[in-house]
């Protein structure tokens, strides 16, 4: 086994036409490197779960239109509400399920969605259930 004894005592060599590199750069050679640019990001992708579009049968359709009739009645009083609607995935098959309780403000019957007071629509279409909490 070998101790270095001989070299120990050596200073490190200096040459007068290559100034010593930084610190900063003699740390970025040793800095990972990523052969594949993007691989991870794709890994993350496939693994992330999404949600199929549950059909709506016949009375689950009733009961939506009865409860948006309702909810139509008492918008002046600007009503807490609780939609469930579906969220489409933008990147693959199938989306996410969601919950948003506010004040329901209106309807707005040209892009068919139902307005809360803070701005945000929900897409008629997009709902699953509406609970009118107050």
């Amino acid at each position: 086994m070998k101790n270095y004894d001989d070299i120990k005592d050596k200073t490190r060599p200096f040459y007068p036409d290559l100034p010593p590199m930084s610190i900063h750069d003699r740390a970025a050679q040793f800095s990972p490197f990523a052969a594949l640019v993007g691989y991870e990001d794709a890994v993350a992708e496939t693994q992330r779960l999404t949600e199929e579009r549950r059909e709506i049968s016949e009375d689950e359709l009733t009961e939506l239109n009865m409860q948006l009739q309702k909810l139509q009645e008492r918008f002046p009083d600007r009503p807490k509400i609780r939609i469930t609607y579906f969220i489409p995935d933008k990147k693959k098959q199938g989306g996410s399920y969601h919950s948003k309780v506010g004040n329901a403000r209106t309807i707005d019957q040209y892009n068919n969605t139902i307005i809360f007071t803070d701005g945000e629509a929900v897409k008629i279409e997009d709902m699953y259930s509406v609970v009118v909490i107050e």
